[in-house]
């Protein structure tokens, strides 16, 4: 008997729980990066429900902990923030006929995990995709606002190796392993978490872009297995 949830609503809730755990972490660091800015904790959670994006706060509060003007810290964000430009162009046709006040909505909630979910949870008919959407979002937002809550009150007693170097792969070679579907995608993941463990030490992040290059590189010289 197939015992999975029809409604697209309670399916976009359920999808969205298991990849919200990887995040778990950046939530509480996120708690150690205010309290390191040396800003009103009120004042650094407030910027979740007007952000919602961990990676755009986290590099805004650590730019300016670290001395950079408030307009380079902005900047710095919205590079980081670019790559939703690239979710919304891919999202466009899905958002197309969808009411106007879905396409507002909507936007505020599209952040990576829910961006996932879309590409490997396709629902086709328009209403439906807009419950599943809607709820992985806020569920998501749910969350986040919930746990950066608790980061922030709780998040300076962390370890200091347990911070943004452990944090920001976990989170982001989660994703890859939630969109992967093949056993040589699975090894690329694994392949790019243990590399941008072992280079984490080498300064100024370079370890994570060093690590992704290697891991593409192997991946594009690897054989494939070509069906007939």
């Amino acid at each position: 008997m197939n015992t999975t949830p029809t409604r697209p609503a309670l399916r976009g809730c359920l999808d969205a729980l298991p990849l919200f755990i990887p995040a778990l972490p950046f939530a509480f660091v996120f708690g150690v990066v205010v309290a390191e800015a040396g800003i009103p904790t009120w004042l650094g959670w407030s910027s979740s429900p007007i952000i919602f994006g961990g990676a755009i706060q986290v590099t805004l509060f650590t730019l300016i902990g670290e001395g950079a003007s408030v307009a380079a810290a902005v900047s710095a964000a919205l590079i980081v923030g670019a790559r939703h430009m690239l979710y919304s162009v891919t999202l466009a046709p899905r958002f197309q006929n969808q009411p106007s006040w879905f396409r507002w909505v909507g936007s505020y909630v599209l952040i990576d995990q829910v961006f996932v979910l879309s590409q490997i949870k396709p629902v086709d008919e328009p209403a439906a995709f807009r419950r599943y959407f809607l709820a992985a979002g806020f569920t998501f937002w749910t969350l986040w606002m919930t746990c950066t809550a608790l980061g922030v009150a709780l998040g300076p007693q962390i370890p200091a190796h347990w911070r943004l170097d452990f944090a920001a792969p976990v989170l982001f070679v989660s994703l890859m392993m939630a969109a992967s579907n093949r056993p040589d995608k699975l090894g690329a993941a694994a392949m790019a978490m243990a590399l941008t463990y072992l280079l984490a030490p080498l300064p100024n992040r370079s370890g994570m872009l060093i690590a992704v290059v290697i891991t593409v590189v192997i991946m594009l010289l690897s054989p494939r297995k070509v069906n007939p």
